[in-house]
């Protein structure tokens, strides 16, 4: 018969995602969710300890005369199953990890606990985007493009406007949504291209070099802007680049002082677990409503691991 802890253990399959803060680097969420899904397994009430009957010798008293030895069967517990000398039940529980974040980014980290590992690949295998908040400040140039680097340049930023920003950001989008048409491994004067065009999957098959489909401004005040991006096969320091050469392209300087990610495939902000709810049953929670949420969107191998 299974115990509780066992059919608890069952029941963590499939991917969910966490808020990994800034400063943390990814190991060690992983490690953390980890240690806190094993302290709720072993937690789980468990089986009462089996008996077995010995025969004990039978206490007599100070009065009686030791006539010889005598024995009683009595049911006493098995010492030897005794979680204090078998250990905890579970020791190890595998959790896998997504598209990573390094030490200095924070957002959406998706994680797989199970057969979930399984199905990592097959959800970067439907071409999903990721989207970023990206805060720049300009006036500075940095040997890191972050705003934590050594300063190699200060420049002016006053005749940076909005406008001109816009026409920067369209221009960059336009060189890169010809870059997505050319690692696509599809003819693009096909009615194949049309329809995987409409439905948002044209893509590159595969490693590609970094892909923005997606660039706009949500915040500016100079020196300070936002930036919304939506990209394929990006890596955090590309997108602190990206704000970089956004300064030179207007004649001045940038420097990354923030990049979130709220967005990972299917996995929002709104979705992600934060430190106090890295538990067993809140992953069991949110891995069950995953399953429901994304049924339909994603194909096949995907959606047998994630529900």
């Amino acid at each position: 018969m299974a115990t509780p802890a066992i059919r608890m253990f069952r029941r963590l399959e499939g991917l969910f995602c966490v808020y990994k803060p800034s400063g943390v680097h990814w190991k060690l969420v992983r490690d953390s969710v980890e240690t806190n899904l094993l302290k709720g397994l072993n937690a789980t009430s468990s089986q009462p300890l089996p008996q077995e009957v010995r025969f004990l010798a039978h206490p007599v008293s100070e009065t009686e005369a030791p006539k010889g030895l005598t024995l009683s069967a009595s049911s006493v517990p098995v010492l030897s199953k005794h979680p204090l000398v078998t250990g905890p039940e579970f020791q190890h529980i595998r959790v896998g990890v997504g598209h990573r974040l390094d030490a200095f980014s924070s957002g959406v980290l998706v994680l797989a606990v199970g057969n979930g590992n399984k199905a990592i690949n097959d959800l970067y295998r439907t071409r999903v985007t990721r989207d970023y908040t990206l805060e720049g400040e300009f006036g500075t140039a940095t040997d890191d493009f972050s705003h934590t680097g050594r300063v190699v340049e200060r420049s002016t930023y006053g005749h940076i406007t909005q406008d001109k920003l816009d026409k920067v950001l369209a221009m960059l989008q336009g060189a890169n949504q010809k870059a997505l048409l050319m690692y696509s491994n599809v003819d693009m004067h096909s009615q194949e291209a049309y329809e995987m065009a409409v439905q948002g999957l044209l893509g590159p098959e595969g490693k590609s070099q970094p892909i923005l489909t997606g660039l706009r401004c949500i915040h500016f005040q100079p020196p300070n802007f936002t930036l919304e991006v939506q990209c394929l096969n990006e890596t955090q320091k590309y997108l602190r680049k990206v704000v970089h050469e956004i300064g030179l392209e207007l004649r001045s300087t940038a420097a990354c002082k923030g990049v979130r990610r709220t967005r990972d495939g299917p996995f929002t902000l709104q979705d992600a677990l934060t430190h106090h709810h890295w538990t067993a049953s809140d992953v069991i929670q949110i891995v069950c409503n995953e399953g429901q949420r994304n049924e339909g969107r994603y194909p096949g191998n995907f959606l047998s691991f994630v529900i």
